[in-house]
């Protein structure tokens, strides 16, 4: 009798759920998304700008390929312009010489359709990297067996900590939501000079480049909530889905672009497992 009632119960519960469609905000028009970063290194100097697509919209990735875009230097007349290359699908520095300095400050110019559109940004100093190390591990707790890599370095400053770690395995990069390595000095930086793990299972044979970079805070924040985004399971409890707040300003007309602009140093170590 007992069981009879808990299999009534249970499709008595079957029987009361009802499917809830959340509202989700929708996009009026054609909105940009520009994905800028300058950099100390010539390689990574770009800026892609594509249209933004609703949520639920099946429609491919659209590239904005007549744009015009330049970066300057606030209070200069220096002005450096970009052409669109379609191999890349992105706007790159016409001068490949030219890269960001520490010290100063950069403006990104997009004028699109009648509209203009500006972020900026501090080049900080880099971090020091010191070392790569690796070492073979048996198989833990919510770790496979394999080569782990440890990063040794020091970070000497008192503020504007805010750090991106990308791993490239094999001339690929990682960039799956788990792979957005993010931290600040939140809890203190001493655990980058007694080695960051990074938490991959490599295999012998594995060549793996390490990429650190130095954000300023408002691209950081823009990271975090895209990380936060891609962890939300849309369930009953989750928020509803929403763009990172980028800081891509509208500096002419009336439309919004979204997005960010990452000035940062670049600081990368490779190394090769060649196992025991």
């Amino acid at each position: 009798m007992k069981r009879l009632l808990i299999i009534m119960f249970a499709l008595w519960m079957i029987s009361c759920q009802e499917e809830v469609s959340l509202p989700l905000a929708s996009i009026d028009g054609e909105v940009p998304v520009i994905e800028g970063i300058w950099t100390d290194n010539e390689q990574y100097n770009e800026v892609k700008i594509s249209l933004a697509r609703n949520y639920f919209d099946p429609q491919s990735y659209q590239i904005i390929s007549n744009a015009s875009v330049s970066i300057l230097i606030p209070g200069t007349e220096v002005v450096i312009p970009f052409r669109f290359y379609p191999e890349s699908n992105s706007y790159k520095p016409i001068d490949r010489k030219r890269t960001a300095r520490v010290g100063e400050r950069y403006e990104l110019l997009v004028e699109w359709e009648g509209q203009v559109y500006k972020a900026s940004g501090l080049m900080l100093e880099p971090p020091i990297l010191d070392s790569l190390s690796v070492s073979f591990q048996e198989e833990r707790l919510f770790r496979e067996e394999g080569y782990y890599i440890k990063a040794y370095g020091k970070i000497p400053f008192p503020e504007d900590n805010f750090y991106r770690i990308r791993v490239i395995e094999n001339d690929t990069l990682k960039n799956n939501r788990e792979d957005y390595l993010l931290f600040d000095d939140t809890f203190g930086l001493t655990f980058f000079e007694e080695g960051l793990e990074l938490g991959y299972a490599f295999n012998e044979g594995d060549r793996v480049r390490l990429e650190l970079f130095r954000m300023n805070e408002d691209v950081y924040d823009y990271f975090s909530q895209l990380v936060g985004l891609l962890f939300s399971d849309g369930g009953l409890f989750s928020p509803p889905p929403q763009n990172p707040d980028g800081n891509i300003q509208t500096l002419r007309g009336e439309g919004k672009a979204l997005g960010y602009f990452k000035v940062t140093p670049v600081i990368s170590s490779t190394i090769f497992i060649a196992g025991e």
